[in-house]
C-alpha cells in the first residue's frame, strides 16, 4: 500500500505545481505594447506610442540588448504627459540610450503597472536603497511580501487621538516640548548644528517597537556614519534604514521618502508603535522641484513649483496614529533652513502642516551648547494633551525665566543690571546657569520622562 501511495502523492504535487504555472501563463497577455523614445533632454525622456497611467513603471531598451537583456534595460517612471507624449524619468543614470529606443510597460493596467516594494519584519536590521534593494552585505531579500507605495488616506475621524506622551530620551524635549505618541514634529536647522546627532539620540532612546529611518538627499558619507556611530548596533537591530543619497536621481530620492513612510505604515497597520525619522523633508521637496521643473511646470514661490507644496502634506499626513486600538507613527522630519532663514518657503510650509517644531540654533551650537535647541522658538502643539497641568505650569515658568534673562543679556553683560528692581529678573539671573545646564545633554546620556520632570521640579522649586 505504501509503495502505491507515494507515487500518487508525488503526482498530485506535480499536478498542483503545473496548475499554478498554467494559471500564471494564462494571465500573461497575448501581446505586449511598446513605445519609442523620441527625445532625451536633461532629466526627462519623451516617448510616444504607449498609453499607461501616471506613476507607472517602464523599462527602456538600451543599446547592446541581446542575450543578457535583463542587464540592458533601464527602469523609469511616468511623471507626466502632453497629448500623445509621455514624460519618463529614469531611476538612475543611463548610458547606451539611442533615438527610437523601445519602451515597455512593466504591466498591463494600473494595478499591475505600479512598482511593488518589500515590506515586513524580515527587513529589521537591514539597509535598503530607494528601490527596496539591499545596500548592506547581508544577502538578498527572499520570500518577503511586496506591496505598492500608494495607500488610501486614513479617515481623519477614525484616527486615535494623541493623548499619551512618548519618551524620546532628551531632557529638554521631554520636559519643555513634550511629544505625544503619533505626533509629527519638525526639526528645523541649518547645516552643521547637530541635527543628525540629535536624531541619533532619539533613535537610540525613544520607546518605540520599530524605527524607520529615511536618509533622503544627504551626503553618502553620512549614511555609513549615521548607521555605525549614531544609530549603533542596538538601534539598528530594531530599525529599517532607507538611504537615497544626494548622488541618486531625484525620482529615487522622492521614492525613498515614500518607501520609508510606506514601511512605517506597514508596521503601524500590524499594531506596532513606530518612530519615523526622515532626514530631510527639504531634500524631498527639492527632488520634487527638479522633477516638476524638468517636465515644464512653472516656478511659483522662490523657484518652487506649486506641486512641491501639494506633495509635502501628502507625505506628512500619512504618518500619525492609526485607528483606535491600533499602532502609531511618531515622526520627526528635519527641515533645512537655508542661511538659517526660518521664513524659507519649505520651512514655512512644513511648520504649517506639522504638529510642532524644534528649532536648532547656530549661535548655541557655536557656543558648544548641545543639543542646540532654541527653547524660545520651539513649540509642541500636542503638549497640552499629553502632560498634566503642573508640568505645563513648570514649563511655562521655565521659559519665562529663560526669556527674561535673554532679553536683558546685554545689560547684564556690561554691568548695567542691578539687583532689587525686578524680582523675576533677579530670579532669572540667579537660576540662569542651572537653566542652561538643564538644557544641555551629552550624546551618551539618556534622560527619561521621570528624570526630566524631577530635575525641572528641583530646579524651579515649584511653580509660582
Amino acid at each position: 500500500m505504501t509503495s502505491l501511495a507515494t507515487p500518487n502523492a508525488h503526482q498530485a504535487r506535480w499536478q498542483q505545481a503545473l496548475s499554478r504555472v498554467k494559471t500564471r501563463v494564462e494571465a500573461v497577455p497575448h501581446y505586449r505594447a511598446s513605445g519609442r523614445i523620441t527625445r532625451a533632454t536633461g532629466l526627462v525622456l519623451e516617448a510616444v506610442g504607449l498609453r499607461v497611467p501616471l506613476g507607472s513603471a517602464c523599462r527602456i531598451e538600451l543599446c547592446g540588448s541581446g542575450i543578457d537583456s535583463d542587464e540592458r534595460f533601464a527602469e523609469a517612471e511616468v511623471v507626466g504627459f502632453s497629448g500623445e507624449k509621455l514624460f519618463l524619468m529614469p531611476l538612475a543614470e543611463i548610458s547606451g540610450l539611442t533615438p527610437g529606443a523601445r519602451v515597455l510597460s512593466l504591466g498591463e493596467g494600473e494595478a499591475t503597472s505600479a512598482r511593488r516594494f518589500p515590506l515586513g519584519d524580515s527587513l529589521l536590521g537591514r539597509v535598503l536603497d530607494g528601490n527596496g534593494r539591499p545596500l548592506d552585505d547581508r544577502g538578498p531579500l527572499q520570500d518577503v511580501p511586496h506591496a505598492p507605495l500608494a495607500t488610501p488616506p486614513l479617515n481623519p475621524l477614525s484616527r486615535a487621538p494623541i493623548d499619551t506622551q512618548i519618551d524620546v530620551g532628551i531632557r529638554a524635549i521631554n520636559a519643555l516640548l513634550s511629544v505625544g505618541r503619533g505626533q509629527r514634529m519638525g526639526l528645523f536647522a541649518g547645516s552643521g548644528v547637530g541635527k543628525s546627532v540629535l536624531l541619533g539620540m532619539m533613535a537610540r532612546y525613544t520607546q518605540a517597537d520599530v524605527i524607520v529611518v529615511g536618509l533622503i538627499g544627504e551626503r553618502g558619507r553620512e549614511v555609513q556614519d549615521f548607521i555605525d556611530n549614531i544609530l549603533g548596533d542596538e538601534g539598528l537591530r530594531r530599525s529599517v534604514v532607507v538611504a537615497a543619497p544626494a548622488d541618486t536621481s531625484p525620482l529615487q530620492r522622492l521614492q525613498g521618502a515614500s518607501y520609508a513612510t510606506r514601511l512605517a505604515e506597514g508596521f503601524r497597520d500590524a499594531g506596532r508603535n513606530v518612530l519615523l525619522i526622515m532626514d530631510s523633508l527639504t531634500r524631498y521637496a527639492m527632488a520634487q522641484r527638479e522633477i516638476a521643473l524638468a517636465i515644464g511646470e512653472p516656478p511659483a514661490t522662490k523657484g518652487y513649483p506649486p506641486s512641491v507644496f501639494a506633495k509635502l502634506p501628502g507625505l506628512v499626513e500619512r504618518a500619525g496614529n492609526g485607528k483606535r486600538g491600533g499602532g502609531s507613527i511618531t515622526a520627526f522630519y528635519t527641515v533645512l533652513t537655508e542661511g538659517d532663514d526660518q521664513q524659507d518657503p519649505i520651512a514655512d510650509s512644513a511648520r504649517a502642516i506639522l504638529d510642532g517644531h524644534i528649532v536648532l540654533s547656530r549661535h548655541l551650537a557655536e557656543a558648544g551648547h548641545y543639543p542646540a535647541i532654541d527653547i524660545e522658538a520651539s513649540i509642541s502643539r500636542a503638549m497640552a494633551a499629553v502632560v498634566d497641568p503642573e508640568q505645563q505650569r513648570q514649563a511655562q515658568a521655565f521659559k519665562q525665566l529663560f526669556s527674561r534673562y535673554q532679553r536683558n543679556r546685554d545689560l547684564i553683560s556690561v554691568g548695567a543690571y542691578s539687583a532689587g528692581h525686578d524680582p523675576q529678573l533677579d530670579r532669572a539671573v540667579q537660576l540662569y546657569p542651572r537653566l542652561e545646564d538643564f538644557l544641555q545633554q551629552r550624546i551618551d546620556e539618556r534622560a527619561d520622562i521621570g528624570h526630566a520632570q524631577q530635575a525641572m521640579t528641583a530646579l524651579l522649586g515649584g511653580t509660582r
